[in-house]
């Protein structure tokens, strides 16, 4: 850690602290206003932060305006950020994959190392190809902890899930036909009385336990069903070690159902205190959460095109010539919100008629490929949430030509 004297005119009355992010060892070009690199500094992290930013603060004390630039590397550059941001120094961010496109651009050498990357950082920003980190708020990070929270409990309970399926193909086949995988009356029946051995031999306790887990949504018919079924099981019967096994893992999920039941209802009752709230009626709170956690307010973006960037759904083409190759996605933005957003399209295709109609014909069009018909129709309801966010009101009518889908508009 050594700063060489660097004399102010060269800097052209600003300073670039243009910084390659890493876990440890962070490295960062001393770069002018029009980006020419006049040192490079290497430092440990986050234990020597404070003599950089001391560095930092002697040329705005001298008058020199000071930004710094970096990466979007993860959560290492995240206290560096938060150090710059605490001393008023403006931060801004270069996307990777502009550093990793321009490293052969930069000097001719297909080659990137930390001093590089750094430099190359320097000079885009200086070509105003930087954007503005801005503070997101406590809003956006307490809704991104929930959610975090939420895909935690969710992940094990469908991991749990599904290794429960496995145990009832070979020990109890039938009851998965009679009550859903995912019903927490399924996970309380094995995880509380047993297999099927087990309900056959507590029926009355079984039936009344399957009745109150439900709250009676079960019918009796479907309650007798079970038990008939763990009477007449084809099943391999269970040995002793492996009814413990069986029950230990239906209640671990049912334990997980529970968690992620309430890690869900957390998420629903802080996006209704966001901006969220005005997108939930289209797409759900969950999804509406997950949009503006990761995505933000719908109206600091200057345009629809902005917004479905954020998100990864605008568009990228590989033609050249007479080759023409296939129009997809960039899948830059967050994959949470596209993964959200693609549920939402199902739903929007089941209580929409005039979305599914679209749907159906812009399969037919593309060969029966569901999936390219699905992309575009979350594209469409992205923009709709776009407007939506800003005031206006959901009406499916005006994303489509409803005239050539021959339905009414009412």
């Amino acid at each position: 850690f050594q700063l060489n004297s660097i004399a102010h005119a060269d800097l052209g009355g600003k300073l670039v602290f243009a910084i390659d992010v890493a876990k440890v060892d962070m490295v960062a070009a001393i770069a002018a206003a029009d980006g020419r690199v006049l040192q490079t500094l290497c430092w440990k992290a986050p234990e020597e932060n404070l003599r950089v930013l001391a560095i930092l603060r002697h040329f705005r004390l001298a008058g020199i305006s000071v930004e710094a630039v970096m990466e979007p590397s993860g959560t290492y550059g995240d206290v560096l950020r938060h150090q710059l941001e605490q001393d008023a120094f403006p931060v801004f961010m270069v996307s990777g994959k502009r550093t990793h496109d321009a490293m052969e651009i930069f000097d001719g050498v297909p080659s990137l190392h930390d001093a590089k990357a750094a430099a190359i950082i320097a000079r885009l920003h200086a070509d105003g190809l930087s954007t503005r980190l801005r503070d997101e708020g406590p809003d956006r990070r307490q809704l991104r902890a929930a959610l975090a929270i939420m895909d935690l409990h969710q992940e094990r309970y469908l991991q749990l899930v599904h290794r429960l399926e496995s145990w009832l193909a070979r020990h109890w086949p039938e009851l998965p036909m009679l009550i859903e995988l995912t019903s927490s009356s399924l996970m309380a029946l094995l995880a509380r009385i047993g297999g099927p051995a087990d309900v056959a031999a507590a029926q009355d306790k079984a039936a009344k336990l399957l009745r109150g887990i439900s709250h009676r949504l079960i019918a009796d018919d479907k309650v007798a069903a079970v038990i008939a079924s763990a009477h007449a099981s084809v099943g391999v019967p269970l040995v002793g070690l492996e009814r413990d096994a069986l029950m230990a893992i239906a209640d671990d999920a049912y334990r997980a159902h529970r968690a992620f039941a309430t890690a869900k209802t957390k998420v629903e009752a802080l996006a209704a205190t966001t901006p969220a709230a005005a997108l939930a009626p289209v797409v759900g709170h969950t999804t509406a959460a997950a949009v503006f956690a990761e995505v933000g307010d719908a109206r600091s973006y200057s345009c629809t095109r902005a917004f479905l960037k954020a998100m990864g759904l605008n568009l990228k083409e590989k033609s050249s010539g007479t080759i023409h190759g296939q129009i997809k996605i960039t899948k830059r933005g967050p994959s949470r919100v596209r993964q959200y957003l693609w549920l939402a399209a199902f739903r929007w295709i089941q209580t929409d008629p005039i979305a599914n109609a679209w749907y159906q014909r812009k399969k037919q069009r593309d060969g029966g490929r569901a999936s390219r018909a699905a992309v575009a129709l979350m594209r469409k309801l992205a923009k709709a949430l776009y407007h939506v966010g800003r005031g206006a009101t959901f009406d499916s009518s005006k994303l489509f030509d409803v005239r050539r889908l021959q339905l009414s508009e009412g």
